[in-house]
């Protein structure tokens, strides 16, 4: 491993320390790399999030020796259960070579500290308590080459340097803003709430996704752009949710919590999902779809995970993909790294907007296309309607949707998917 230098200087800085950040902190620490991760709050910390993470996500806890075992406390699912237009599919996780044919449930509150803790193990610093408030740029080459901080609860001021710094620090990223990166306003954008309750339904094997989502306070019932989840957690509890995209004119108007209260009052009495046996209050985030912030590489800085608009738009997954750039954008840096001088060090860091277009671009160009589908009523209750009444095109649905593919040597479905991906731009 590079010795430090000082405490607040290394070769890389990564800002965040959710599942994005801590990913790349553990395989850039893992690979010799100094690397400093900086992270606001201290852990265990709250955010929000359905809790279920797809075998694609669990392929990236196994790769980074995260002990997912029941015993660990990580309840596993079988595969998704689906319910619209009067229709109720339960589908398991399809059996590939290149994912498990399981997910995982895990309480975001401690998720991510097991990730930030594997990553001290593999030799990163991790700073808590330490607020970001800006890049600092060299001002002949508009390179960043470090960042401003404020440091435990006194707030101390602090700098903290290095030649790359990885911008993990979520949808608003006011790293990204400080080196002049705004989001793409012609990328889908979407809001989660959720809540948790006690429920009998807490042990349920299946992740379940309801995708009518029917706002029914008015005088006429109305279909909403989005989708509905109910996660048991083990514990007693059900993570309730609701995904929302922003295509169209209910996104702005509504309140998604007074949504979510009245869609939990129309499910059966003895699920339990009423506001006394609420165990925290509704919470909301955004979900930055389909690289809705770009370039994804320039000047000394690399952006992972949400930062980068990661989000997947078909499901509204994000956790898989903020670990997989995470663990993309190391093994750029590694290379860059080693290389002898600063052309062929950017010469290679260059590299990782291409890489991250050839691996999600087509797919997430698809994605937007299902966005604006879906986001008219219309085309939302025939595809419910009629879609679900078809087990294998449902199967067909389900790879698509959670971008669960075997690259080589899969079924004709997997064929299908991957060719139109590999034929849509990759904007």
């Amino acid at each position: 491993m590079t010795e430090p230098l000082s405490e607040h200087t290394a070769d890389v800085i990564v800002v965040g320390a959710g599942p994005a950040g801590a990913t790349t902190a553990y395989y850039l620490a893992k690979a010799g790399l100094d690397v400093l991760l900086l992270e606001k709050t201290a852990f265990p910390r709250e955010k929000v999030c359905g809790d279920g993470l797809t075998p694609r996500a669990t392929k990236q806890l196994v790769a980074m020796g995260i002990d997912i075992s029941e015993e660990a406390g990580w309840l596993r699912n079988k595969g998704l259960r689906i319910i619209g237009g009067g229709v109720r599919l339960q589908l398991d996780w399809p059996e590939l070579a290149s994912f498990p044919d399981y997910g995982l449930v895990r309480k975001r509150d401690d998720f991510d500290e097991q990730l930030a803790r594997q990553a001290q193990k593999a030799g990163a610093r991790l700073y808590e308590r330490c607020s970001v408030q800006a890049p600092v740029v060299d001002d002949r080459t508009g390179r960043i080459t470090g960042v401003t901080a404020k440091l435990g609860e006194e707030r101390t001021p602090a700098t903290f340097s290095a030649p790359l710094v990885v911008a993990a620090d979520g949808n608003s990223s006011r790293l990204s803003l400080g080196m002049g990166l705004h989001r793409r306003e012609d990328r889908p954008m979407g809001v989660a709430v959720r809540t948790y309750f006690t429920s009998p339904r807490h042990d349920d094997d299946y992740l379940e996704s309801w995708l009518e989502l029917w706002d029914r306070r008015g005088p006429e019932d109305r279909l909403l752009p989005g989708y509905g989840w109910i996660f048991g957690m083990g514990d007693g509890t059900s993570n309730v949710g609701l995904g929302i995209l922003n295509s169209s004119s209910a996104f702005r108007e509504l309140d998604w919590r007074e949504v979510l209260k009245a869609w939990c009052a129309s499910m059966p009495e003895d699920w339990g999902y009423t506001e006394e046996n609420m165990t925290g209050p509704i919470r909301g985030a955004a979900l930055p779809m389909a690289f809705n912030r770009q370039p994804h590489y320039t000047r000394g800085l690399l952006l992972v995970g949400d930062a980068g608009g990661l989000v997947n738009p078909f499901n509204g997954e994000g956790i898989a993909y903020a670990m997989e750039s995470g663990q993309l954008a190391a093994d750029v840096i590694v290379q860059a790294h080693a290389r002898a001088t600063p052309e062929q060090r950017e010469r290679a860091l260059l590299a990782y907007p291409r890489i991250l277009k050839d691996t999600y671009g087509g797919y997430y160009t698809l994605g937007r296309a299902f966005v604006k589908l879906i986001g008219n009523p219309k085309v939302m209750k025939v595809a419910a309607q009629r879609g679900l009444t078809h087990p294998m095109l449902m199967r067909f649905t389900l790879k698509m949707l959670a971008n669960l593919t075997d690259p080589t040597g899969g079924d004709a479905m997997d064929r299908i998917i991957n060719g139109l991906s590999k034929v849509a731009p990759r904007a």
